[in-house]
């Protein structure tokens, strides 16, 4: 289990990925995705959290391909390389109203090493 309700171990966030459902948001540099990144997550930069995650349902869709969760899904993570990132985006998501948004902590790095897939 994550030490918090603002964070997901590895074998939650595959058991949740092996649902087919949640949004898992990479929020490393463009540069660190093109080496590997989680199956089925979308690449959303740090620095662009706010501006992304406050688009419209259609605009979001649009940009993405995917649906914009909803303000009480349970289901959204977010990730870097390390955690620490991932941990700032999550507090700016919480901060636009995405209450359970998490951080999965052990990120990229952790990932890979397990053999995520």
């Amino acid at each position: 289990m994550a030490s918090s309700d603002k964070e997901i171990s590895y074998s939650d966030l595959k058991a949740l990925l092996a649902k087919g459902s949640g949004l898992v948001v990479d929020v490393r540099s463009k540069e660190e995705v093109d080496r590997g990144r989680i199956p089925g997550s979308i690449h959303i930069p740090v620095e662009n959290v706010e501006s992304d995650m406050s688009l419209d349902t259609s605009e979001f869709q649009s940009k993405f391909g995917v649906v914009k969760p909803s303000l009480d899904s349970s289901e959204l993570v977010f990730h870097c390389q390390v955690g620490r990132r991932g941990a700032v985006a999550t507090e700016k998501a919480r901060g636009l109203g995405f209450k359970n948004a998490r951080n999965y902590a052990g990120g990229y790095r952790e990932w890979s090493e397990k053999g995520g897939k």
